[in-house]
């Protein structure tokens, strides 16, 4: 990750759905881990009915932009099982997907690949996040 990591905010439900995924032995030590652990760290978390509308939270459709390349990409953002690159529907254990976890419209991060690229990751728009539709769990 970036020494310039933006700020990033998630759901309580999310950041609960996350850790709990982290601890089960098929995701603990699963690619990605590390990094979406980091993430979690640092991530400021409020409840789900407080989540900005603009913040890429799980299961959120979300447009982006890598700055390096200029490549626009529509992407979702999803739990590992629900992962599926040809319907841009991207694991939060991916390297993108844990970029672009809490994120906002405007941010861009920094981010290297494990094939040694750094993508120049941007948000340039949110579709769809089920917090703002009224579709995410409420505590």
């Amino acid at each position: 990750m970036s020494a310039h990591a933006p700020a990033i905010v998630l759901s309580s439900h999310d950041a609960d759905r996350l850790e709990q995924m982290l601890d089960t032995p098929p995701y603990r030590d699963a690619p990605g881990a590390a990094q979406l652990r980091a993430e979690l760290e640092r991530a400021q978390v409020v409840e789900s009915a407080s989540l900005p509308s603009d913040v890429v939270s799980m299961n959120t459709t979300a447009e982006c932009v890598d700055d390096a390349s200029g490549q626009q990409h529509r992407l979702t953002l999803v739990y590992p099982r629900d992962a599926d690159a040809a319907q841009g529907r991207v694991s939060v254990l991916a390297p993108v997907g844990s970029a672009l976890l809490g994120m906002r419209v405007g941010q861009s991060i920094d981010w290297p690949t494990p094939g040694g690229r750094t993508l120049k990751l941007r948000v340039t728009a949110i579709h769809h996040q089920p917090e703002a539709s009224g579709q995410a769990p409420r505590r």
